[in-house]
């Protein structure tokens, strides 16, 4: 794109001169299911659908690092997304799928480098361009310690992962955007807008400190850093917030960073609708809510959207439920007018007032977190966490005392509902088993070993972990062997 084409600094107003009149934000569904054939079935169907892009959830066993037959995964297995153990898994998931045609966005962080070993794995054995491969990895691990807890080594060892796959990305994956950086998460914990964006900004630049030490080109770097925000419950609050995030960023990258390249400065971001927003009473509600939610990404400018099916206060969405999500963006982008005007609630002094606070307030808790020590002191501490904690407490007490309405909850309830705690969650763990031991039987153990081996030497030397981690997937070391070896010589985080 040319440089004329991007809007005028700091980008207030989007970070393109017209928006979504040149082009729409991409329309990501994120999925994933109980086994990789009902998973690459979904994706195949969502595509017919009109997505653009693809984004891969991982069940519970996979973000934490273990194997599906390990003991720890017991009743987790494919729960709360895609189980991936092996290279195999990858190549199923993704099956009937060109790669070169569809972004791939994988939301993966302690386990993000043998995620990405199988995705280039599986590319390089289908012989792509791995120019033309485009997609995104969360990647962002800071932000595990803060809300999530899908850690499993300690900060100093995850932010060298985290900076290894920066450099990998660059020298291999040009057009993969190496970490998306969250704030989304820190918002479903219970933080307020103010903190999911001073939290997200400050572990942003936590990381790119980390790949300046190490060496990396930044000014590279920061072309392909992309965020990851919520879109939450107050209307002019939100597009205020996604409206600040790119002034924000674009002065942290000019003043902070000194990079004068504008692909550096633009603040490209996801956006999905509030899940903690969601009830269980009166799910039809939540199709409202996710209207309101996704306008407000779009009124704030997001380059992609994921629309949250009404059913996921309980379950996974059905394919039905995913599909009107996946329509209300697709109305608000045909239908509703609104992306004939480049900026169209640009100058009301509403949105002006609450996005200038907005950043003058962000500024001032970046600037006492780093006089405290920074993000990777504050977070071994666990004073990121209790303020989030704090903030989540104080909400909950607003809605118990009836201070915040919640419709179908503490407002208009329907005593004479009966909540469906059902779920479209199918049991595939025997299958999965059966098929994962069939994978290990097939293998030769001295080459797994040598493979494990090999990795552990280049932990302990400091060299980048990405080339060995993709030669023990493409050797058939699982996800859970590739794990246990890097403990061997990380260790272990614990809070």
């Amino acid at each position: 794109m040319s440089k004329n084409k991007f809007g005028e600094f700091p980008f207030e107003k989007g970070i393109y001169k017209n928006m979504y009149k040149d082009r729409l934000w991409t329309m990501r569904q994120y999925a994933g299911f109980s086994s990789v054939h009902e998973s690459n079935k979904r994706y195949l169907k969502l595509i017919e659908n009109g997505v653009s892009g693809l984004s891969i959830a991982f069940d519970l066993p996979t973000q934490m690092g273990f194997d599906s037959d390990d003991d720890m995964s017991l009743g987790e297995i494919g729960k709360s997304g895609v189980p991936i153990s092996t290279i195999d898994d990858m190549e199923n998931l993704f099956k009937d799928i060109d790669l070169e045609k569809i972004s791939v966005s994988m939301t993966i962080n302690s386990t993000a480098a043998i995620l990405l070993a199988f995705y280039f794995a599986l590319a390089k054995k289908r012989g792509y361009d791995f120019e033309k491969l485009r997609g995104t990895l969360q990647n962002d691990i800071l932000k595990e310690y803060i809300a999530r807890g899908t850690y499993i080594f300690p900060v100093e060892h995850s932010l060298r992962l985290t900076s290894n796959i920066f450099e990998f990305c660059q020298k291999n994956l040009p057009k993969w955007n190496s970490i998306s950086i969250s704030g989304y998460h820190i918002r479903e914990a219970g933080s307020t807008a103010i903190e999911e964006l001073a939290f997200t900004f400050a572990n942003a630049i936590t990381y790119l400190e980390k790949a300046k030490e190490d060496g990396l080109d930044i000014e590279r770097l920061t072309e392909k850093v992309s965020f990851f925000f919520n879109a939450h419950r107050d209307f002019f609050e939100e597009i205020a917030k996604f409206r600040a995030a790119r002034v924000l960023w674009a002065q942290i990258i000019k003043k902070h960073f000194k990079i004068t390249n504008v692909k550096s400065q633009i603040c490209r971001f996801h956006v999905q609708t509030g899940g903690s927003t969601l009830t269980a009473q009166q799910i039809d509600n939540n199709i409202a809510r996710t209207t309101l939610e996704s306008l407000s990404a779009v009124l704030g400018g997001a380059q992609s959207i994921h629309t949250n099916g009404k059913d996921e206060a309980v379950s996974l969405p059905s394919e039905e439920n995913a599909t009107t999500a996946l329509r209300i963006q697709q109305i608000i982008a045909h239908e509703s007018g609104v992306t004939n005007y480049i900026d169209p609630i640009g100058d009301s002094t509403l949105i002006k007032d609450l996005t200038h606070k907005m950043i003058k307030e962000v500024n001032l808790k970046i600037d006492d977190i780093f006089q405290n020590g920074g993000m990777k002191t504050l977070i071994e501490n666990g004073e990121i966490q209790k303020e989030i904690e704090d903030s989540a407490f104080e909400f909950q007490e607003n809605i118990d005392a009836k201070k915040t309405l919640l419709i179908g909850v503490n407002k208009f309830v329907n005593k004479e509902e009966k909540i469906d705690h059902g779920t479209s969650f199918v049991d595939k763990s025997k299958d999965r088993l059966e098929m994962l031991k069939t994978f290990k039987k097939s293998r030769d153990s001295k080459i797994i070993d040598e493979a494990l081996k090999d990795l552990v030497q280049s932990a302990e030397s400091g060299r980048n972990l990405m080339p060995q981690i993709i030669n023990c997937v493409e050797k058939n070391c699982t996800l859970g062997e590739i794990i246990f070896a890097l403990k061997r010589v990380f260790g272990e985080y614990s809070e």
